[in-house]
């Protein structure tokens, strides 16, 4: 996205891709159809550094404006679930295909088997080095990615190359991964899946809320609601915190108290069994029962007020026992990176070394799962190209 936005002569563009091809990872997104953005973007929908270098980028480059630039490539976008914009031809192949095509009709060499290794800074130009190469720039872009799906050439390489440049590296984690439990009765439970809201609880504040769909698999918790609280979970310190579930997220404690008073009265002899099976399968009935120490065969009518209150409690409070995540090889993007501080909060250069920039996942931030990272992807490389256009006083193509 940088190389397309700042091929304009007399400026040449050189891309360097590790990899034997470009664009693995893109490949991969979204079950290979690529969720290319969201509908709704804020630095909301961010973890990360400065709130407001999120907001500049991304207000730079809106996801509005990503699809008009992907309808102007061929590609057309259709909305799904109300919000994820997917390519119509639900392909993440041709989204790479357009984007590869831009680039060369930019004029943008891109070469590949080219890993960097080294970048240094002498007078006004940088040394970018490697196994067998070694070119001359007067800037240069660094867009390296995390260290999610390392098959994919992701290896944190970028990070290394930043702090030899003099950058700091904000603590590196999984983000948008599987949790594990070590608690076999939620294992039992794989297959099951049902809409949750979850919340990140730590030295007794609220870190971060997460509503969707909830899988339990033979290892722990997936699923987008997991996903999404998953680097919020990760980047607070063990031991002090706790994962909680609402059961019911639709349905406030005030509902549910009509809900159930109306059926005792009706049916004072209905088990909570029973009561409980219009809301929950039965598999995760009979658990979540058991934790609480509730006999399933109990009549509603033979609880009193202070049990009912307590099981609706649990029910939209319920711990989740949570041992650690699945890692890298299973998380979709890099938490940590590159610290926002030491960038421009408009052009994203380093304020360490003139005429090196940041775009991309190698910069501390993490969005939500449903095309919140590829949207920073896009944004971060237009803006980074446009102030390399504003940086060498080339104006933008007609």
């Amino acid at each position: 996205m940088t190389a397309i936005t700042c091929a304009v002569k007399p400026l040449r563009v050189l891309i360097l891709e590790g990899n034997s091809r470009a664009g693995a990872k893109l490949l991969l997104s979204g079950g290979g159809r690529c969720n290319v953005t969201n509908l709704k973007v804020s630095e909301k929908n961010y973890q990360g550094g400065d709130p407001r270098t999120l907001r500049n980028i991304l207000s730079a480059f809106s996801s509005e404006r990503a699809v008009q630039f992907f309808k102007s490539l061929g590609v057309t976008m259709v909305l799904e679930e109300g919000t994820k914009y997917f390519p119509e031809c639900q392909s993440a192949k041709v989204v790479l295909e357009a984007l590869l095509g831009e680039a060369r009709a930019g004029g943008v060499v891109l070469e590949t088997g080219k890993k960097v290794v080294r970048i240094s800074r002498a007078d006004d130009f940088f040394h970018v080095a490697g196994e067998g190469f070694d070119y001359i720039a007067r800037a240069v872009v660094l867009c390296s990615g995390g260290l999610s799906y390392p098959a994919t050439g992701s290896d944190g390489s970028g990070y290394g190359l930043a702090k030899a440049m003099g950058h700091a590296i904000v603590e590196t984690r999984p983000a948008l991964t599987p949790l594990h439990t070590d608690d076999p009765e939620w294992k039992k439970l794989s297959g099951i899946t049902l809409r949750v809201r979850l919340t990140v609880m730590a030295a007794g504040q609220k870190r971060a809320v997460s509503e969707g769909a909830l899988l339990f698999t033979h290892t722990g918790f997936s699923g987008p609601a997991v996903l999404d609280i998953s680097g919020p979970w990760l980047r607070c310190a063990e031991g002090e915190k706790e994962l909680h579930a609402d059961f019911l997220p639709e349905k406030n404690g005030e509902v549910l108290r009509e809900e159930w008073a109306r059926i005792a009265a009706a049916h004072p002899k209905r088990s909570w069994r029973h009561l409980l099976s219009l809301y929950f399968p039965e598999r995760l009935i009979l658990t979540m029962l058991e934790k609480i120490a509730v006999d399933p065969k109990t009549q509603i009518g033979q609880s009193s007020q202070k049990d009912r209150e307590a099981l609706l409690h649990t029910l939209k409070h319920f711990p989740l026992c949570v041992a650690g995540a699945a890692g890298y090889e299973k998380a979709e993007v890099t938490s940590g990176g590159i610290d926002l501080k030491e960038v421009d909060p408009k052009t994203l250069e380093s304020g360490k070394t003139p005429g090196l920039y940041f775009a991309g996942e190698v910069l501390d931030v993490d969005g939500r799962i449903g095309g919140f990272n590829f949207q920073w992807a896009w944004a971060s490389g237009f803006v980074v190209g446009k102030s390399l256009l504003c940086k060498f006083g080339v104006s933008d193509r007609p």
